[in-house]
């Protein structure tokens, strides 16, 4: 199922494409405000992080653009039990594919699928890593919502967005983990045409 999820996306990234008007391509950064919810009512804390990476955009027609993107993402969460406090910092690899309607005056509404990649998993109690990658799953599923603005005549833009984990993060079954989180950040796009 998984697997025809990320066919379908990429044959419409194809299709699309090939049928659009002019394609930009960028670069991006920004900060991170995560956590992560469970279904156990235990309360996590939002943990600072970072993201950086590249963006495509890709007008299908005079207002609608196509906005895939390939972006490192720090992430996780930070909680107290019994007194210690324990930082969870995750690494994903995201690619969110973002419809986008465009208003005339720069500003952008933006929604979409997001695919999460685990590179690392690290949780930290007292100064003390630990490895734990083994315990959550490599692939996540998520949406994406939120609004940007480019300055159309440099191609400077900021974005604002919100990232909803769907999928379980824990290989354990007995407690379902979802990543949740805040992206707010700066990107460029070379060569932008309006």
């Amino acid at each position: 199922m998984k697997y025809r999820f990320i066919v379908a996306i990429a044959a419409f990234l194809m299709t699309s494409a090939a049928s659009a008007q002019h394609v930009n391509i960028g670069v991006k950064a920004g900060l991170n405000l995560y956590t992560i919810h469970n279904d156990i009512g235990a309360s996590n804390d939002i943990l600072l992080g970072f993201n950086a990476g590249l963006l495509g955009h890709i007008h299908l027609a005079r207002q609608l653009a196509l906005q895939p993107e390939v972006v490192f993402s720090a992430q996780g969460a930070k909680y107290t039990v019994a007194g210690l406090d324990t930082k969870l910092k995750l690494g994903y690899v995201n690619i969110p594919i973002l419809i986008q309607y465009m208003f005339d005056n720069g500003f952008r509404l933006e929604v979409g699928p997001q695919l999460g990649i685990l590179a690392s998993a690290k949780s930290n109690t007292r100064d003390v890593n630990s490895d734990i990658k083994s315990s959550l799953e490599t692939v996540e599923f998520g949406v994406a919502a939120g609004i940007s603005y480019v300055h159309p005549p440099t191609g400077f833009g900021i974005d604002v967005r919100y990232n909803l984990g769907l999928s379980n993060i824990n290989k354990n079954a007995e407690v379902t983990s979802t990543n949740r989180g805040v992206q707010i950040g700066v990107f460029y796009l070379f060569a932008h045409k309006s």
